[in-house]
């Protein structure tokens, strides 16, 4: 299986070197390389790995599947929601360490980093992001397109809405929901529920503004 990723920034590569390891483990898949609208990049090579060109060079770069390495969740689900009309077909990315429960539903085109725990009962969107050692516990849900940062953790029942970014180091009690493209600031606790579109920050987390 021939994989492309699309995006060769820093999350780029990690998504790059998830799919290494999963490779190195026995799965059957081949790293292409990446394509990235960034043309300076063109011609490198990042994590051994070359740039072949940007994104509008897909269709003449073989390819079984792609796997989006774009940090933004709106740039991610816009370019997620192309690919998809284009019926592109997307790989999921876990690493080997990710620890999941066997009822864990995770959507197409994710990318669970190095260390996650993922708890049973959780169900992980389609696109979206668990970052390095992040924790998402029993019956979660995370949305579409969203993305929890590095040591993340998540109690149980905790609703991630679609696009919703989850700041590093931050923390949710269970229950609660953060709602669509929210954001939660970097070592936040949220306590009680986020609105939809608001930024949230502090101990305990309050809007911003």
């Amino acid at each position: 299986m021939k994989i492309v990723v699309l995006g060769a920034s820093g999350h780029g590569q990690v998504v790059a070197d998830v799919i290494f390891q999963m490779w190195t483990r026995g799965r059957e898949m081949e790293l292409v390389g990446y394509l990235d609208d960034n043309k300076a990049l063109t011609g490198t090579r990042l994590l051994g790995l070359p740039v072949l060109g940007t994104l509008a060079d897909l269709p003449s770069t073989p390819h079984d599947c792609v796997i989006l390495g774009i940090g933004d969740n709106a740039d991610r689900a816009r370019l997620y929601a192309e690919l998809t009309a284009a019926r592109k077909r997307f790989v999921t990315a876990i690493h080997p360490t990710a620890v999941l429960a066997p009822d864990v539903v995770v959507g197409a085109g994710s990318v669970l980093c190095a260390g996650t725990v993922v708890n049973p009962g959780a169900h992980i969107g389609e696109n979206a992001i668990l970052n390095t050692c992040a924790s998402i516990d029993h019956h979660c849900e995370m949305g579409a397109h969203s993305h929890v940062a590095p040591g993340v953790h998540l109690a149980g029942r905790v609703c991630v809405g679609e696009g919703a970014f989850v700041g590093i180091g931050a923390c949710a009690v269970p229950g609660v929901t953060i709602g669509a493209w929210s954001t939660v600031g970097a070592g936040a606790a949220v306590t009680q529920d986020v609105p939809e579109r608001v930024t949230v920050a502090g101990v305990p987390a309050r809007p911003l503004g």
